[in-house]
């Protein structure tokens, strides 16, 4: 990558990172904010927030620290022992995320094509291997493209839906199932939302801070984390505008694109297939070669398990991860957002001088 980032190319890369796993499918924003209804759009802004200035932080710290991975920034501010535990807790998520990624493909083939989970399972297993055995620098460079496709595509199906349907969504707002939420109260909802998403964030934002200028960091974190906030709302309004009904489905993106024409949804599930691609090959790439050294018959065994073992995980079903995995990550993850917390205050903090 070059030195000098645009503002555009560090918001695209923030948004390709986490719209896999965050908000592609709308199973992830229906758990976290869809079933709280009006207060769902709330945890939404909330979302927003907390993407928009932990994205300063992590970036700003690692151009301070001009890292290569997200290694230095917790091991300069965590100490060793906590940050041997949130690096484990880095490295569990991501092998989770391929293994999550696997069977949201699997959710994909059923709910649009009727297919067995499976076979889309052992695609997405295929392409995500054969991508990091080649590299992963090709599925960096899809992220500017794709990433900002998806989020007009979210909106304007958002925007589609409410258009069609306006009195639905009024009258959802007071609909409600705090049962279904992947955790009770919605300001931790959101939080929690935020920080797995960070996580999962952070071994690509780390390094690019290096490759950027102050300005451009600050204005690629906060329009990064406007759109990701942006992108959450619109799927929490689309969302509101299908409950309940929506709400027993594994992919509610594609039962709710289903209304805006017949084909519009195979179009939909590309761009979405494509999406959790990218997220599934970062996962991976990440897990392999923070295990072993590319090139080596090392990289190629780990990541050629990691595959074999997702596949056969994916089997537990795409909203059991999402309801399951998720939650647990988010609340070991606060432990990496009071880290980046401390880490960027630290210097900030001045002491009175004596008198």
């Amino acid at each position: 990558m070059r030195k000098n980032l645009s503002v555009y190319t560090i918001a695209a890369a923030y948004i390709g990172t986490v719209v896999g796993a965050g908000f592609a499918t709308g199973q992830e924003v229906l758990q976290f904010f869809g079933f709280f209804g009006k207060w769902g759009i709330a945890g939404a802004a909330l979302s927003a927030l907390v993407f928009m200035f932990y994205g300063v932080i992590i970036l700003d710290l690692g151009h301070r620290l001009q890292a290569k991975s997200y290694l230095p920034i917790i091991q300069e501010f965590a100490g060793k022992r906590l940050s041997q535990l949130i690096d484990y807790i880095i490295l569990f998520f991501l092998f989770g995320m391929v293994v999550t990624m696997n069977a949201g493909s699997g959710a994909i083939f059923t709910e649009q094509f009727h297919l067995p989970a499976v076979w889309g399972s052992l695609l997405m297993a295929v392409l995500t291997f054969t991508t990091v055995i080649l590299g992963v620098r090709r599925v960096i460079r899809t992220i500017s493209f794709i990433a900002p496709l998806l989020i007009t595509t979210v909106i304007l199906v958002s925007l589609w839906t409410v258009f069609k349907n306006p009195q639905g969504f009024i009258s959802n707002l007071d609909w409600s199932n705090f049962r279904g939420a992947a955790v009770p109260f919605w300001p931790a909802a959101a939080i929690l939302y935020g920080s797995y998403n960070l996580v999962l964030a952070i071994p690509v934002l780390a390094p690019l801070g290096a490759l950027a200028d102050q300005k451009n960091i600050k204005l690629g974190a906060i329009f990064g984390g406007l759109g990701l906030g942006i992108g959450v709302l619109s799927i929490t309004i689309a969302i509101l505008c299908k409950v309940p009904e929506i709400a027993r489905t594994e992919v509610p993106m594609i039962v709710v694109a289903r209304g805006v024409s017949s084909f519009f949804p195979v179009v939909y599930s590309l761009v979405l297939f494509a999406e959790v691609y990218t997220t599934a090959a970062a996962s991976l790439y990440g897990f392999t070669s923070r295990l072993s050294v590319e090139g080596t018959n090392g990289f190629l065994f780990v990541s050629g398990a990691a595959t074999i073992a997702s596949v056969l995980l994916a089997r537990v079903g795409f909203s059991n991860l999402v309801g399951t995995l998720f939650p647990l990550v988010g609340i070991a993850g606060l432990l990496l957002l009071g880290t980046l917390t401390y880490g960027y205050l630290k210097p900030r903090i001045s002491i009175s001088p004596r008198h």
